[in-house]
């Protein structure tokens, strides 16, 4: 690897070199590969990307599939599916990064699947960066949740700069117990778009799902936040949209919940706004200008 191929994978993936079980992909391949007792990484044979297995009683294992773009006017679409085995408790480390000098369309597709078994934990971080003098760079996750009698899953997805376009889509399904918390961060500048959207269905007994969206749209970007909550039974859901606007950038929210079931506490909260003058006229106080304290104010924002 050279080291814009190392600096891609410090932003998306920095412990990367701690890793016992990974995979790298670079360009439209895997470039290396390491298993252990506990994990197994397959190919598929019919169609990009990986089948992860996590042995039952699994216990703290950590996995990295980090994917990097160097070639300008790729296009690839990736399918990776985790089955996560009854009572394992894991962590997996995903994203991409994306390095375009030339204004060709260059985009990555990931379409990820979770099958958690009962019990089974998932930490699953994903971090999207790109860079470069290219205007194209395209990154598109869908994520595709399936979650079986009282297991926990907590995403936490963020979008750090320079990604032109954006559609992140997330569906999940509940069942009996099941707990599933998503935490999303994007920032937007110059005239980037992200759009994202979470379908949460809650089938089970007492499913319950927290999501909580943060970003800061500057210049002239666009945001768009759909969520869309159905509780089918005895269920809980919170719903939180916070968004900060600068100069010209527009944010649009989209809530929607439906309860089927009298016993379905489903709850959407939504704020969008400049930032606070007080914050500011505190921070300036102790000697910061208006674009340095604006940005420590942003950067605590998406923490």
């Amino acid at each position: 690897m050279n080291q814009t191929d190392k600096n891609l994978l410090n932003e998306i993936s920095p412990t990367l070199n701690e890793a016992e079980v990974y995979n790298i992909r670079k360009n439209g391949e895997s470039i290396a590969r390491q298993v252990n007792s506990y994990v197994s990484i397959i190919p598929k044979e019919d169609k990009s990307g990986l089948d992860i297995y996590v042995k039952e009683n699994t216990l703290f294992g950590i996995i990295h599939i980090p994917v990097i773009i160097t070639k300008s006017g790729l296009k690839e679409t990736v399918y990776n599916d985790f089955h996560i085995g009854k009572n394992a408790n894991v962590i997996i480390l995903a994203g991409c990064g994306i390095h375009s000098d030339e204004d060709k369309m260059t985009a990555h597709d990931g379409i990820h699947r979770f099958f958690l078994e009962e019990n089974a934990k998932v930490k699953y971080v994903e971090k999207h960066f790109g860079n470069g003098k290219g205007k194209k760079r395209n990154l598109n996750p869908t994520t595709e949740i399936i979650m079986k009698k009282s297991s926990t899953m907590n995403m936490d997805s963020t979008q750090i700069k320079g990604v032109d376009n954006t559609i992140r889509i997330t569906n999940a399904t509940l069942e009996e117990n099941a707990t599933l918390e998503i935490s999303e961060k994007i920032l937007t500048s110059g005239n980037e778009q992200a759009k994202t959207e979470f379908n949460v269905t809650l089938n089970g007994e007492n499913a319950s799902v927290h999501v909580t969206s943060r970003s800061v749209a500057e210049n002239n970007s666009f945001q768009e936040f759909k969520s869309s909550i159905i509780g089918n039974t005895k269920c809980y859901a919170h719903v939180e949209c916070d968004a900060i606007i600068k100069d010209n950038g527009m944010v649009k929210a989209i809530p929607e919940i439906y309860a089927k079931n009298i016993d379905a506490n489903l709850i959407h909260e939504a704020a969008i706004g400049k930032i606070a003058g007080d914050e500011l006229n505190k921070l300036m106080s102790l000697g910061l200008n208006e674009s340095e304290a604006e940005e420590v104010i942003i950067k605590g924002f998406l923490k």
